[in-house]
């Protein structure tokens, strides 16, 4: 996948940080709530247990940390919308690092209190203007806050996929960039303006090659809900599943796009 020429859109850094610190916390909330045996239940991410995924879920955040820890790059050499499609290469180191957190720390609460802690601290020292460099290059660390986002907002459908009732909410500024961003990603990987992908109330993007649409209502539309559109592109639904399922609407010759997902694995 060729870099992304330019960045779709940009992200209110002030509701960014908040999004990413009401996410955390309401995922902690939640994990509370489980006793050892929801914690050794399987999830949909091979072999992970719950218990894995929530550290995991903290290990994210605290790539943020480590970053910060690295001296800062000379220049940005990277733009928001590579991440999504650099994430699939430090697949192998991420799970081994995620096996080797969960076996240092037992207590779920106390983890997931010292990463809200160090990275409340974080924020008030550092600006947004602080360079980091990451798995996709170097980026701005109000950029690798909507990348934090986006992996709480997963990883909250993951762990509410593995534990039946438990219901954790999602913070309304994480979920509405995850979407935006991950339709985004879409457009780069597919570029055009045949087809119009429809996921309201946070976004609207054209993709792929064909005929332009200028006026009037599009040829080719695909239309689905937030959560539906963020389990296509990072592969946890299978495009015919959720057609099937009627969780998706496709109209039009071009508006089949089950070949370019996911768009993040």
């Amino acid at each position: 996948m060729p870099p992304a020429k330019k960045r779709a859109r940009t992200y209110d850094p002030v509701r960014i940080r908040a999004a990413v610190l009401d996410q955390l916390g309401v995922v902690r909330d939640a994990v509370r709530t489980l006793g050892e045996e929801r914690l050794a239940g399987p999830t949909r991410l091979g072999d992970w247990t719950v218990r894995e995924l929530v550290v995991h879920i903290g290990m994210a955040v605290s790539a943020v940390h480590r970053a910060v820890e690295q001296p800062a790059p000379g220049k940005a050499d990277a733009v928001l919308l590579d991440w999504p499609f650099a994430t699939s290469a430090s697949s192998a180191l991420i799970d081994a690092f995620t096996r080797e957190l969960t076996a240092e720390h037992p207590d779920l609460d106390a983890y997931l209190a010292d990463v809200d802690a160090s990275l409340r601290g974080l924020l008030a020292e550092h600006p947004g203007s602080r360079l980091l460099r990451t798995n996709a290059g170097a980026l701005s660390l109000d950029d690798y806050l909507v990348t934090r986002a986006v992996e709480l907002v997963v990883h909250t459908d993951d762990l509410n996929a593995a534990v039946p009732g438990l219901d954790v909410s999602y913070d309304r500024q994480a979920l509405a960039a995850t979407t935006r961003l991950l339709a985004d990603a879409l457009a780069v990987k597919a570029p055009g303006g045949s087809t119009e992908v429809r996921v309201p109330p946070y976004a609207v993007v054209q993709c792929v090659e064909g005929p332009r649409h200028t006026r009037g209502t599009p040829p080719n539309v695909v239309e689905t809900d937030p959560l539906t559109w963020i389990r296509l592109a990072t592969g946890r639904v299978r495009w015919q599943d959720a057609v099937d399922a009627a969780e998706v609407s496709a109209s039009g010759e071009r508006a089949d796009i089950g070949g370019l997902l996911p768009v993040m694995a």
